[in-house]
């Protein structure tokens, strides 16, 4: 049997099966649905051993998903070419309401051959190991939050409403050490609610501890202390932007970084008229948020405080020196434009963009392994 050149593979990739789809790169040829398989390594091995008879090389790919780059990292150890592509940009018709595991393996083979998938960054494990750390981090903030919500809220409906600042420093917790509920049942509830909260704590502060611990001996440590130069980025935003983005040199300039982003505008353009609406929020919602957070420290002057300047000891003085422009210009641009009356929210968005391009520009200076 003569082999092709190239066969395109679709896979639909679920928990407990695999939807195969297979097309050469004949133009004319038609997109041959292999039907289902395991996910065992033995039988993903057992398909491509089958197909190797009938192309001459193989091009894989899959959505990205809750299944992760497991597939993938395999697949390119046994030298086959594996794409993971982003589901939001696969190319769909309108009309089609019809999406069953055949039809997406069908389509991914299809579209594979035509070059029509957008593939998504795929980390190493290391680096895959500092963002799980990162985000696990995050998702105790969010938890923690919560926590602190229940009890206040479980207090003042009791009426009893601290009349300080609740920040949770030492005097807030000496008022919530002394708390006594009107029933003892009550007060079961409040001592469970505070548990909850030091739990939370404790947690967070073992996941911040280890997270740091690993960014030392991480591959992008340099870059994450050389990130550490600019304002409003200290090492919890430096480690989230590495972990989530990986080597920002990958992007060929700003722009594209802004777009992955998802913190360039939308717009609606048709004939003669431009419309720009809010920004996109594609692309990574996590790197996004530290960014924003980041980019409120330049509403005030621009200067270097003694904790900016420790983070600059050993640093070159060309990373001191676009973090010196960073600061002169974000802190400038953010009063003018509250100046011009734009609303808060817009302005430091505007700057975490910015803010974005200056770690680029950092990250094209860091030399680290790769």
């Amino acid at each position: 049997m003569k082999k092709h050149a190239t066969l395109f593979i679709g896979l639909d990739v679920h928990k407990d099966s695999i939807s195969v789809a297979h097309v050469a790169d004949d133009r004319r040829a038609e997109v041959t649905y292999v039907g289902r398989i395991g996910t065992r390594v033995v039988d993903v091995d057992r398909l491509i051993r089958r197909l190797e008879d009938k192309a001459v090389s193989l091009v894989v790919a899959y959505e990205a998903g809750p299944c992760g780059y497991t597939l993938h990292r395999h697949l390119t150890s046994r030298g086959v070419a594996c794409l993971v592509v982003a589901p939001s940009l696969i190319p769909r018709k309108p009309g089609d309401r019809v999406k069953t595991d055949r039809r997406d393996a069908v389509t991914l083979a299809r579209l594979l051959r035509s070059g029509d998938l957008a593939s998504v960054y795929v980390p190493s494990v290391e680096d895959e190991a500092v963002r799980d750390l990162a985000r696990a981090r995050e998702d105790t903030v969010v938890t923690l939050k919560a926590a602190k919500y229940r009890l206040k809220a479980f207090l003042l409906r009791l009426g009893l409403h601290y009349t300080g600042r609740a920040d949770w420093n030492d005097a807030h917790r000496r008022y919530l050490s002394r708390v006594v509920c009107p029933t003892p049942a009550q007060q079961v509830v409040y001592q469970e609610l505070r548990h909850a909260v030091d739990e939370q704590v404790a947690r967070l502060a073992r996941l911040e501890a280890e997270l740091r611990d690993q960014a030392e001996r991480w591959r992008l440590a340099p870059v994450v202390r050389a990130f550490q130069a600019l304002r409003g980025v200290q090492d919890t935003v430096a480690i989230t932007v590495a972990a989530e983005l990986g080597d920002l040199t990958r992007f060929d300039n700003p722009r594209q970084l802004a777009a992955f982003l998802g913190l360039v505008p939308s717009e609606d353009s048709t004939g003669e008229r431009r419309r720009l609406g809010g920004i996109t929020k594609a692309g990574n919602g996590h790197a996004r948020r530290v960014l924003v957070e980041g980019a409120w420290a330049y509403r005030f002057p621009a200067k270097v405080s003694p904790h900016i300047q420790k983070r600059l000891e050993g640093l070159p003085q060309n990373v001191r020196d676009i973090a010196w422009k960073a600061q002169v210009r974000l802190c400038r641009r953010f009063r003018h434009m509250l100046a011009r009356g734009k609303n808060p929210n817009v302005v430091v968005t505007a700057i975490a963009r910015e803010l974005a391009a200056f770690m680029w520009a950092i990250a094209r200076e860091v030399p680290f392994n790769a």
